[in-house]
């Protein structure tokens, strides 16, 4: 059967108590043994025993083990001391700047004409000469910029009479050369007119006699059947001309 479990506690009887001390010592030292040689692991083991007596094991002595286990400790507190130091930095700085946060916001509150109970004569006075200072700073600043947006009118005023004499020059230029608006609608009108008719050529063409002077200029037309002259008679030439037309006479 195995083995049951042992309360963990102070065993009473010091004959009892010594046994167990001297069968667990040995085991404990006979671990940390293997755990060195099969882990290659760097230990140090030391006990004491009741009566003040020293058992000790190290892997490749005692007092390297503690030296170095002195200086990583060592190494930890600097570590640790640093970042406290750091730290108690760092919650001054934050306290510093919440300070100066809560003095700005009073000082705001005090230039809106807010929460000024608890003021004395001098602080009001002094707040009074610090709006005064701004106010004329305001003032300044608003007349400086007033300033620029008239010089900047002026300066485009310029520009525009400039462009203004430019165009009045060309235009005087252009008068000088001749023209007007008259001549060049006169010109306009002769281009569309059409050529006149030449009548007289067209009534010799057809055989026919000219068109007298004060007639209206009309379109040239065909005339069918006989002529009269002026002295009431017809010509040969005009009867055998008309002739052929002769039974379309009515």
């Amino acid at each position: 059967m195995g083995r049951g479990r042992v309360e963990l506690k102070r065993i009473e009887n010091k004959i009892n108590r010594q046994v167990t001390f001297s069968k667990r010592r040995n085991g404990l030292l006979k671990k940390a043994y293997e755990l060195s040689v099969l882990c290659d692991a760097e230990v140090a083991l030391i006990i004491f025993s009741s009566r003040g007596k020293l058992y000790e094991f190290g892997s490749v002595g005692t007092l390297k083990t503690l030296e170095r286990y002195q200086k990583c400790s060592f190494a930890l507190q600097e570590g640790n001391t640093t970042s406290d130091r750091e730290a108690q930095n760092w919650h001054h700085e934050v306290n510093k700047l919440k300070a100066k946060v809560e003095i700005l916001q009073r000082s705001q509150r005090h230039l809106l004409g807010e929460d000024l109970g608890p003021l004395s004569i001098q602080e009001l006075q002094r707040l009074e000469r610090q709006i005064e200072v701004a106010l004329t700073h305001v003032r300044a600043r608003k007349t400086q910029l007033m300033l620029d947006m008239m010089d900047d009118l002026r300066r485009k005023e310029r520009l525009l009479q400039e462009i203004n004499k430019s165009l009045r020059k060309k235009l005087s230029e252009t008068e000088g050369q001749g023209y007007h608006p008259d001549n060049t609608a006169n010109a306009n009108a002769s281009l569309q007119a059409p050529p006149e008719w030449d009548s007289n050529a067209i009534a010799n063409g057809y055989g026919l006699p000219p068109t007298p002077s004060h007639a209206v200029d009309c379109e040239p037309t065909l005339q069918i059947g006989y002529y009269a002259h002026p002295e009431g008679s017809i010509s040969r030439h005009d009867q055998a001309h008309n002739s052929y037309m002769h039974g379309w006479v009515v």
